[in-house]
């Protein structure tokens, strides 16, 4: 059974017609190419896959595209392309937060989402803001440093 879902992504309106009770993250990944989000554990446990659902992060790979329609979704593609975002993103890079970039997207969605409620967090603000995320390689202190950095570089972009 297939229906029309349209909701907004990253800022422009768009439309599908599949089973509403398919994978948000599958109908993301494979029908708009946010590639970015990407499928680690497929039991919401790990957040590689997370995106803001109404500004809200979710796991995609927990949710039906049926939940989407008529909500407004941002990906790390969208979230990247805002000067929050880049900001977000060049932290990470310039703090030594990439190594393998697995879970980044989903830590940069994870950190942007802290951010824009909490333009000063606290160490444990960060840790509290950015768990549900998994992170392998790098650990997550670099994380936290990348993002306190990014929250200082974008002080006047997180107050807005």
């Amino acid at each position: 059974m297939e229906k029309t879902i349209s909701f907004k992504l990253n800022g422009r309106d768009v439309s599908i017609t599949r089973n509403p009770l398919s994978r948000l993250l599958d109908v993301l990944r494979d029908d708009f190419g946010m590639h970015g989000v990407k499928e680690g554990c497929s039991e919401g446990e790990c957040g590689a896959c997370s995106i803001l659902l109404n500004g809200r992060m979710v796991t995609p790979c927990l949710i039906p595209l049926g939940a989407a329609d008529g909500q407004e979704i941002m990906t790390v593609e969208g979230i990247s392309a805002t000067p929050e975002g880049d900001c977000v993103v060049q932290a990470f890079a310039d703090g030594g937060a990439v190594q393998c970039g697995f879970c980044i997207p989903g830590m940069v969605v994870a950190a942007y989402s802290l951010l824009k409620k909490n333009p000063d967090p606290t160490d444990e603000d960060i840790r509290l803001g950015i768990s549900g995320n998994l992170c392998r390689c790098t650990g997550y202190d670099l994380i936290v440093e990348s993002i306190k950095l990014a929250a200082r570089r974008g002080r006047d972009l997180w107050k807005k």
